[in-house]
């Protein structure tokens, strides 16, 4: 018999694809395994149970132990959008420790990635990272859903969407920060939980200061030279005109080019 792995982040695509893997498989079998960075905004946890038990199955919390801000202080590396030890250790490294120690035989199990269908480009290299498992992406396939109708789905099965979506935010991912997000995005963070970006703010200062360099989580096109702007800086200037477009995005479970 083979169990069923959806990597069941609390954000709407990862219901939406155990929903669609419980169709096919049915929940004896499946499990939903939350890696937990220990910074989430409080209503994932809601949602996270409340969508769990809409879809069935087992609902399984794991968390490695520590945040994003103490894995960039043991790491001494800030994470950006380029390179995100944050995810790689607390996300990818923790299921990946939780499968191979519970599924030492690759063939016991078939893993579920909610990438949905613009995010397609990230399915091979996460094929490559979870190599020989087996790993499948139901959102890849027909009907191709956006998320305002992945959200209008859970809407329908009576479930309350994750208040970060209502918000205005593409994930509900970090507490509503993210560092492979862009400055549109933090702009946005700074608007409407400015409470969470002052957090973040000071986060990043402790860093730098303790690296003692000019690190930053984010970076901005100008006279065609890509600049570093800390949150501080960011804050002070959210006035100024930058890309409007640059809104970076969340892949957790997406690796990176450190990853392989």
């Amino acid at each position: 018999m083979v169990d069923h792995v959806v990597f069941f982040s609390g954000g709407i695509s990862s219901w939406a694809t155990a929903k669609r893997v419980a169709d096919r498989q049915g929940t004896s079998r499946l499990k939903l395994l939350f890696t937990d960075t220990l910074i989430e905004d409080e209503d994932l946890y809601r949602f996270l149970d409340e969508s769990a038990q809409n879809v069935g199955g087992e609902l399984i919390k794991t968390a490695e132990g520590r945040t994003p801000w103490e894995i960039f202080h043991d790491t001494r590396m800030l994470g950006n959008s380029r390179i995100d030890p944050c995810s790689r250790i607390l996300k990818r490294e923790q299921s990946q420790h939780w499968v191979t120690s519970h599924y030492p035989r690759h063939t016991d199990v078939v893993l579920y990635l909610g990438m949905n269908w613009d995010e397609s480009h990230r399915a091979d290299r996460s094929k490559r990272f979870w190599h020989p498992y087996t790993v499948e992406y139901p959102l890849l396939e027909k009907p191709y859903l956006t998320k305002p109708q992945l959200l209008e789905w859970a809407t329908r099965e009576g479930l309350t969407p994750p208040r970060l979506y209502q918000m205005g935010f593409s994930h509900n991912n970090c507490g509503g920060g993210c560092v492979k997000a862009g400055v549109s995005h933090f702009r946005h963070l700074l608007k409407v939980l400015p409470a969470v970006y002052r957090e973040w703010e000071q986060n990043e200062e402790k860093i730098r200061q303790y690296l003692e360099k000019d690190v930053t989580i984010l970076r901005y096109q100008k006279d065609n030279e890509r600049k570093n702007i800390s949150l501080a800086e960011l804050r002070e200037r959210a006035n100024e005109q930058f890309d409007l477009f640059e809104w970076g995005g969340c892949g957790c479970f997406s690796p990176s080019e450190d990853d392989e």
